[in-house]
């Protein structure tokens, strides 16, 4: 039992550093502003179309910046989720329990 545990804690940890590897990407604006995240929720890039900078609506351009990240954030959270299902889908683990323990 403990060698099947200490398998998984070094199973979760290397999913764990994998994460910092998939990447998700956020839209908003019908693909105006994109948001490129990796699973553990670093932002690694932000491309904006030339076409709203030019505008003068700041604070529609920051409104989809924010809109993209957050899209890419909740991709990355379930990316992560998928990952975790992979890793823990033999244990019968209870939904929502949270590894390590």
């Amino acid at each position: 039992m403990m060698k099947k545990a200490q398998e998984m804690q070094k199973k979760m940890q290397e999913m764990q550093d994998s994460l910092s590897n998939l990447e998700v990407e956020g839209t908003s604006g019908g693909g105006m502003v994109k948001v490129i995240m990796n699973c553990k929720n670093e932002v690694k890039k932000i491309d904006v179309d030339p076409s709203i900078i030019k505008q003068d609506d700041k604070t529609m351009m920051e409104d989809l910046i924010v809109a993209a990240l957050n899209d890419a954030k909740s991709k990355a959270e379930e990316k992560s989720k998928d990952e975790m299902k992979k890793l823990t889908g033999g244990l019968g683990l209870p939904p929502g329990m949270k590894m390590p323990f």
